[in-house]
């Protein structure tokens, strides 16, 4: 019996360019960017510019960030060739759709958004742009027709909440959209911050891929240790930096280092050490082309033009089906 191919799928991700990639973001994310590319689905990739307005109200700094991210996600080896990187605020028809989705979203179901709770509670301000952000969300995700959105367990809600709105318009309104699936990796990595909580722009515990060497060196050798003495066992399962350096480690490294831990006589400098060393070995490369794409602008500039053109040839259909489903169809075109 041959053997049944695996379908081409639209995958969509998006990261907020409100600060610098951190390992969270690679193990987190990034790394199951680069597994769909080379399984070769559709992959559509964009910085969430309109999503940073909502926390980051300086504009050289979200100028210098977007651009920034743009050159971290192709120096860590997305090939713009096999996927779409783009400016979610190139593409008009985002915030046009947005708004036809939100006349059909009920306010129930975006008053019960635990996101929007819990940035309040970090002390972000409460505005519209807060409140609607799901909708926003729902929109970068429809207008590429995106079958699969790689998440964590944690954000598995989001997507689930663009599927609600989805099926609220596809009630009103026909089936025009299509409703997407999280998808969630059985084994993605949880990284932690330095201070043991979820690695976080917002909780300045991270450790920054493109960083200077010194910088990175002193993030990792603050990561929060207990007191135990260098004779002292250790537990490995309840430690924070174990946890950070099993990220780099084969399984048979992982056991070996599990193994010293429990023994005792090794201190926590040699593990901080042995974390250095493995960063700078596996991000030794993108770090070098980072540096190199920083004299590169134009051709970063050509694939943010190119991913943005791949989106809008789904996109700019999409919103022209959604606006005659509405009743809104276009009649004067460009």
């Amino acid at each position: 019996m041959a053997e049944t191919e695996t379908p081409t799928l639209n995958v969509l991700s998006g990261i907020q360019p409100s600060g610098n990639l951190h390992l969270g973001n690679y193990f987190g994310a990034v790394q199951q960017y680069l597994e769909f590319v080379e399984q070769g689905h559709n992959c559509f990739y964009f910085l969430a510019n309109y999503h940073a307005l909502t926390s980051l109200r300086d504009r050289s700094k979200l100028l210098d960030l977007t651009r920034s991210t743009a050159m971290d996600y192709l120096a860590l080896g997305l090939d713009p060739d096999r996927c779409a990187i783009y400016i979610q605020s190139d593409i008009p028809e985002v915030c046009e759709l947005q708004w036809i989705l939100s006349t059909v979203t009920p306010m129930g179901l975006l008053e019960r958004c635990h996101a929007y709770k819990d940035k309040v509670a970090q002390g972000i301000p409460s505005d519209h742009g807060l409140f609607a952000y799901p909708v926003l969300q729902a929109a970068d995700i429809l207008i590429v027709r995106a079958d699969r959105v790689p998440v964590g367990q944690d954000q598995k809600k989001h997507v689930e909440v663009t599927r609600d709105i989805a099926q609220y318009f596809n009630t009103s309104y026909g089936e025009v959209l299509k409703l997407p699936e999280p998808y969630i990796p059985e084994h993605v990595a949880v990284v932690p911050g330095r201070d043991g909580r979820k690695m976080s722009k917002s909780y300045n515990n991270t450790i920054e891929l493109f960083a200077p060497e010194e910088e990175i060196r002193r993030q990792i050798f603050s990561i929060v240790t207990d007191s135990a003495t260098v004779a002292e066992p250790k537990d490995p399962e309840t430690s924070i930096i174990f946890s950070i350096l099993k990220l780099f480690c084969t399984e048979e490294e992982s056991q070996a280092w599990g193994d010293r831990f429990r023994s005792g006589g090794m201190g926590y400098r040699e593990v901080k050490q042995a974390i250095f060393d493995k960063f700078m070995e596996k991000f030794g490369d993108a770090r070098r082309r980072r540096r190199e794409l920083e004299k590169e602008e134009d051709y970063v500039a050509e694939v943010l033009r190119r991913g943005v053109h791949k989106a809008r040839t789904i996109g700019g259909p999409l919103v022209d089906q959604v606006r005659d489903a509405v009743g809104i169809p276009r009649l004067i075109y460009d």
